[in-house]
């Protein structure tokens, strides 16, 4: 327990380990949403962002013994996260409909923000194929350095740079595309 009175990950996951159902279940709630949030951008589907997590909480409860410490138990939560959606895409579709949800996320976005140049820019981001969308996910939602994200895909990390960088000119050349048509 902290010094303020709160557990901290490292004594969830202690509690946990120890049989605490109650410390699970805390652990899941300090993590569900960057579970979700992960899946959701990468499945663009709320329902399957759902049924994703909870397979991805599921298997953190069968393999609980195997986790050391609170950073590998974030570090587990976004690579099993983010394989399973992976894997999710490359069995699925590569283009889906919009589903009437989104329309209203749209029209309740703050004023500040433009709706129309964020929705655009995660249709871009959803068209790149699973594994660049996990990096430029990892990199720029997550704030993952390069290092940390070849880690967690287990991938080269030239192989992680080689995707953000091309990735990132698809994405650019892709907005300037649509500005130009604008215009």
């Amino acid at each position: 327990m902290s010094g303020d009175g709160e557990w901290t990950s490292g004594d969830l996951l202690t509690q946990a380990l120890s049989g605490d159902r109650a410390a699970f279940a805390a652990l899941v709630r300090a993590h569900q949403r960057t579970v979700f949030s992960l899946a959701l951008r990468m499945l663009a589907d709320r329902h399957a962002a759902e049924d994703l997590a909870q397979e991805v909480f599921l298997q953190l409860y069968r393999n609980l013994s195997a986790l050391s410490s609170a950073a590998h138990l974030a570090f587990w939560l976004r690579k099993v996260t983010m394989h399973r959606a992976i894997d999710r895409l490359r069995r699925t579709p590569r283009y889906r409909s919009a589903a009437p949800e989104e329309a209203e996320a749209a029209a309740s976005e703050s004023p500040e923000s433009d709706p129309m140049l964020e929705r655009r820019l995660r249709a871009l981001v959803r068209e790149l194929p699973p594994a660049a969308r996990a990096v430029v996910l990892l990199r720029y939602q997550e704030d993952l350095d390069p290092a940390e994200i070849a880690r967690t895909l287990r991938m080269p990390l030239n192989t992680v740079k080689s995707h953000l960088k091309r990735s990132l000119a698809q994405l650019r050349e892709r907005m300037s595309e649509t500005a130009e048509a604008l215009t």
